[in-house]
C-alpha cells in the first residue's frame, strides 16, 4: 500500500487543481493515468473554469462533477451539459478537440469535480474517437446503511456499468458514512486499486486521511477502509495496462511518433476543430 497527497496545478486564468495522478509516488493505477481534482469555489460569474478547445489522443475522460455544471463541445459535433451524479466518458482514440466551461445555475453556489484519465489498450489507441454521457438513472447503484456506491464505468460489487470501457477497471463514487462500519472490498488478482478522499476523513491501516489524499492498494489487495465523518471518495483501478505509457501535454500513447504526429498535426492546424470555436489552448513550447 501507497499513500500521497495531490499537488497543486495552475491551470491557467488562475485555476488550480489537485492533480494526484501522475505523482512521483504513483505514475498510474490500472489503466488510469490521469486524475485532477478541482474545486471546492464559489459559482459567482459561471465562468470559474473555461479550458478553451484543446487536443486529446489515446485515452478515455471522464468528467464527474459534486456541484455545478459544465458544457462540453467537441469535435465530433458534440455539445453535452453535465451535471452532479452524470458522466462524460470521452474517448480520443485517433484524435479528437473538445472544450469545457462552466455556466450559471441557480442550483449550485459551488463548482467542484474530478477529471480522470483512462489510457487506452495498445491496440486500440488509433480507434475512432466516440463521446457518451450517462444521466444518474443510467449508473448502476448499490446501497447498504451508510453507504451508497455508484458505479460509473467498468465492474465491481456484481454491478456492470454501461459505460463504453476498453480493458477491465473499475471506477466508483463513494458516499459514506461513519455508521457504514469497516467496510472491506475484494479485488481480483491481477487488478490494483486506488482511493482518493474527495470529502471527508477516513482511516486505513490506522492511518487516517483527509481531503487530498490517494491510499493505492496492491495487486490483489482487498481495499480496507472506515469513515471518520461523512466522506466522498472516489474509487479506481483495474487491470495495469503491460506497455510503457508515454504522456506529453494532452497526449497519451505506447509510441513517441504518434505523439509527435499528433503535436505537428495540432500545430498544422489540421487536427479535429470543435465546429463554431475559433479560440483554442497554443501547443507548449516544443
Amino acid at each position: 500500500m501507497k499513500f500521497f497527497k495531490g499537488h497543486e496545478k495552475d491551470l491557467g486564468d488562475h485555476f488550480t487543481v489537485k492533480r494526484l495522478l501522475p505523482s512521483i509516488e504513483k505514475r498510474s493505477i490500472g489503466p488510469f493515468v490521469f486524475l485532477d481534482h478541482f474545486g471546492p469555489v464559489p459559482v459567482v460569474t459561471g465562468k470559474e473554469l473555461v479550458v478553451r478547445s484543446h487536443p486529446h489522443i489515446g485515452l478515455s475522460t471522464i468528467t464527474f462533477l459534486y456541484d455545478g455544471v459544465i458544457e462540453h463541445r467537441d469535435s465530433l459535433g458534440v455539445f453535452q451539459p453535465i451535471r452532479p451524479f452524470e458522466t462524460n466518458w470521452m474517448t480520443a482514440g485517433s484524435g479528437i478537440a473538445h472544450s469545457e466551461r462552466s455556466v450559471l445555475d441557480d442550483q449550485y453556489k459551488f463548482f467542484e469535480g474530478l477529471q480522470t484519465w483512462v489510457a487506452l489498450p495498445k491496440e486500440k489507441e488509433e480507434m475512432e474517437p466516440g463521446f457518451q454521457h450517462l444521466s444518474e438513472k443510467e449508473i448502476p447503484v448499490y446501497k447498504q446503511n451508510g453507504l451508497i456506491f455508484r458505479l460509473l464505468g467498468g465492474e465491481f460489487l456484481d454491478l456492470k456499468s454501461t459505460a463504453h470501457v476498453h480493458s477491465p477497471l473499475f471506477y466508483a463514487d463513494v458516499e459514506v458514512k461513519p455508521q457504514a462500519g469497516k467496510i472491506q472490498w475484494e479485488v481480483r488478482p491481477k487488478e490494483e486499486a486506488g482511493l482518493y478522499v474527495a470529502r471527508g476523513k477516513i482511516i486505513v491501516a490506522g492511518q487516517e486521511f483527509g481531503v487530498g489524499n490517494m491510499i493505492s492498494f496492491d495487486l490483489g489487495a482487498s481495499v480496507e477502509f472506515e469513515a471518520l465523518e461523512d466522506s466522498r471518495l472516489m474509487l479506481l483501478g483495474g487491470e495495469p495496462l503491460p506497455e510503457k505509457r508515454h504522456l506529453w501535454w494532452n497526449f497519451v500513447s505506447t509510441s513517441q511518433e504518434l505523439i509527435d504526429k499528433a503535436k505537428e498535426s495540432y500545430h498544422k492546424d489540421t487536427f479535429p476543430r470543435v465546429p463554431g470555436e475559433v479560440e483554442k489552448i497554443p501547443l507548449p513550447p516544443l
